[in-house]
C-alpha cells in the first residue's frame, strides 16, 4: 500500500498530527529531524508552527518550501507499533 498523508494539524512545539489514507491517526514530533539547510529554520516554532498539509503532494510542507515524504512521517509517527515493524524494514527505516 501506497501511504501519503490526508490531513495534517499542528499541535505544540514540534508536534504535527497527521491523518493517514490507511485510516490511521498519528502525532510525530519533529524536533529531533530539523536538520540540513532545509530544516534548520524550523527550529524557529513560529515558523514550524505555519506547517500546511499540501493535498497535490499529499503531505506537510512549509513556507521555506521544506516538506517530508509522508512514509517517513507514517515511520516517526508509529515507529515503535509492533505489527508496522516488517513494513519498516521494507522501507529501510530499521
Amino acid at each position: 500500500m501506497f501511504i501519503y498523508v490526508e490531513e495534517g494539524r499542528y499541535l505544540e512545539d514540534y508536534k504535527i498530527e497527521l491523518k493517514f489514507n490507511d485510516g490511521k491517526i498519528g502525532i510525530v514530533d519533529l524536533e529531533s529531524e530539523l536538520y540540513g539547510d532545509m530544516f534548520e529554520s524550523l527550529k524557529d516554532k513560529n515558523l514550524f508552527a505555519k506547517v500546511k498539509f499540501d493535498k497535490e503532494l499529499e503531505t506537510i510542507v512549509w513556507e521555506n518550501g521544506a516538506d517530508l515524504a509522508p512514509e517517513f512521517l507514517y515511520y516517526k509517527s508509529f515507529e515503535n507499533d509492533e505489527t508496522l515493524q516488517q513494513q519498516f524494514k521494507q522501507w529501510g527505516y530499521i
